[in-house]
């Protein structure tokens, strides 16, 4: 069996060199390498989306604590809160925690937008190998920054990891069995429950921002493991089973059903064919924008105005329990493809708006008397925002051809980015609007 570093190689082929098929694996090796590529998947998952999630989690902290200069850390573990508005009923910092939202999510827009145009060219490992020094920068530089600037560059780093690698790996689903979208939707869906829980947890627990950053430097090295060492060269494989049968009874998305898909045919096709591509999955796009646009909406311009003062939690803590429990329901629905499937995507489009029209309504009128209801609407926010990224993924993956499939996978990235920073825009002055009247 070669090593995950020579199938990057073969990836990277130039277009005209033609590739010799290899013989089937043995029936063992072949279910050894299903496992490998299944876990090696959702540890990239997990590591990639980690330093994204853990930096909203630390929105609040990053927006709301001064800086200290000489030796003393950026986040002083008896921090002075800075209010807009001391007597304001939301408890207000000077800057919406959107502004964190919009560093940690528009350089990934940006890469999105180009990941369809030309960074095919650029081949795997050195994209995984950027991804993962940009993880690692992120936390060093949040964890010893001494300004919110400073801090938002860091941001802007884990921001280009998770963009980067987004697009890369789905674009590398392309040439494993199909069953490896679920494994990588579950890893991300855990990413957002582990980043979240670890860095409530070691908060609570009395250690300081910046040490738990510091600890979580050893996720981009176990990124670059994954990739590099455990994932194995992709092999055809016929799905089997029902999935095999769902994809039959389907109507082919975009395209007509290629015989072979090559790594690297997404690069061939022609400005013409990608439109035609990019068209035909709109059915799919514009769905995910609306659910991403309404759950971002909530989580960065809602979250830290759902505040209970008579409670034992601090707003902060308020803020990180939001942030834990709906990463919880997006872990729970993304690892939920083999239990329930929904084709239909707009359907979830149309709840979550309707979550977001009601908590809207409670921070504008405040007739929720329990924090605890909102913590299962955020729970149940989580599970329909979940289960609409990894529906679009499986049923673009079942309706394009083989030599479409890479090209729509990155193209199909753009859609959470694409909401969330729509969302990201209008909760900045939606933040301050508030506050103003309060």
């Amino acid at each position: 069996m070669r090593s995950c570093a020579g199938s990057r190689r073969r990836l990277s082929d130039s277009e005209g060199e033609e590739t010799v098929p290899e013989p089937r694996l043995p029936l063992l090796d072949r279910q050894s390498s299903h496992w490998k590529n299944a876990v090696g998947f959702w540890l990239l998952g997990l590591c990639n989306n980690f330093s994204y999630v853990v930096m909203l989690s630390a929105a609040h902290d990053i927006l709301s604590h001064e800086r200290t200069s000489g030796n003393q850390s950026h986040v002083d573990p008896s921090p002075t809160p800075i209010p807009h508005n001391s007597s304001s009923r939301f408890d207000c910092n000077s800057v919406s925690t959107a502004a964190v939202l919009l560093a940690d999510i528009l350089p990934t827009l940006v890469i999105k937008l180009l990941a369809p145009l030309g960074l095919h060219l650029l081949p795997y490992s050195p994209r995984v190998l950027i991804s993962g020094i940009c993880a690692a920068g992120s936390f060093v530089l949040v964890a010893f920054s001494h300004s919110v600037g400073t801090s938002l560059c860091g941001v802007v780093l884990a921001s280009i990891s998770s963009g980067l690698g987004e697009v890369t790996f789905l674009s590398l689903t392309a040439f494993y069995p199909r069953a490896v979208i679920s494994w990588w939707s579950s890893g991300t869906g855990g990413a957002g429950l582990l980043g979240a829980l670890s860095y409530l947890g070691l908060t609570q627990a009395g250690l300081s921002p910046q040490h738990t950053l510091l600890s979580m430097l050893g996720i981009p090295a176990v990124l670059l493991a994954s990739y590099f060492l455990l994932l194995t060269s992709p092999e055809p494989q016929d799905p089997g089973g029902e999935e095999e049968a769902e994809r039959a009874a389907r109507q082919p998305l975009i395209g007509t059903e290629a015989p072979e898909s090559k790594p690297g045919s997404g690069s061939s096709l022609s400005f013409r064919e990608r439109w035609t591509v990019f068209k035909g999955l709109l059915w799919y796009i514009v769905p995910l924008v609306v659910v991403y646009f309404a759950e971002y909406f909530i989580n960065q311009g809602l979250f830290e105005l759902l505040f209970f003062r008579n409670t034992s939690l601090s707003h902060a803590q308020q803020y990180r329990w939001y942030q834990m429990l709906y990463q919880a329901g997006v872990f729970a629905s993304r690892s939920s493809l083999r239990c329930c499937r929904i084709r239909f995507t707009w359907a979830l489009a149309l709840l979550q708006c309707l979550n977001l029209v009601f908590l809207l309504a409670d921070v504008w009128f405040g007739f929720l008397p329990s924090m605890y209801l909102v913590f299962l609407i955020v729970l149940y926010e989580g599970l329909l925002g979940g289960a609409a990224y990894v529906n679009t993924f499986h049923n673009i993956a079942l309706e394009t051809s083989d030599e479409h499939r890479e090209f729509a996978m990155a193209a199909t990235c753009i859609s959470d980015t694409l909401g969330i920073s729509l969302s990201g825009l209008l909760a900045l002055p939606l933040h301050d609007f508030l506050c103003q009247l309060s």
